[in-house]
């Protein structure tokens, strides 16, 4: 069984997209059946270049990356979410929609790359893109299928300070 995680900031065009890229790359390279979305409560409806360059540049395919609602991932076709995890201040503050099936929830917190001066946004980007893929390789090392919501949470919580 697939574990899906919905990685969640306010216009779904920079944390989250790298968040989603970095979880799927690493699932894929290390061979874990996660799978990972990104969406937004207020999407931009673009993907910041900067994000896809980031992640191209360590041999993601981006071609599919889009800004989307959240409530794409409430409706009755969506894939059951697993763990939800937010990684903007502004988003963790909103109130969620109804996830079906209670995901478990989570809030890690990076810095918007996107506030940076316009010649340093490369290297933020990119500094940005390494910080989430630390916490998403702590995140495919759990075993996720055999742990219990409580472990979970502990476990999360933990790479959330990291």
């Amino acid at each position: 069984m697939s574990i899906n995680v919905l990685i969640l900031c306010t216009h779904n065009s920079a944390r989250s997209v790298l968040s989603e890229g970095m979880l799927n790359h690493l699932a894929q390279q290390y061979g874990k059946n996660i799978k990972a979305f990104s969406a937004g409560s207020a999407p931009s409806g673009r993907v910041n270049p900067y994000a896809l360059q980031a992640l191209a540049s360590i041999g993601i395919d981006t071609s599919q990356y889009t800004s989307k609602s959240w409530d794409v991932f409430t409706e009755a076709d969506a894939p059951k979410i697993d763990i939800v995890i937010t990684v903007c201040d502004s988003a963790a503050a909103e109130q969620c929609p109804y996830w079906p099936g209670s995901p478990v929830k989570t809030h890690w917190g990076y810095p918007d790359p996107s506030n940076e001066l316009e010649e340093n946004k490369p290297r933020a980007f990119e500094l940005t893109r390494q910080a989430i893929g630390f916490k998403m390789m702590q995140l495919i090392q759990l075993p996720l299928d055999t742990m219990n919501t409580a472990d979970l949470n502990a476990a999360l919580a933990n790479i959330a300070r990291s």
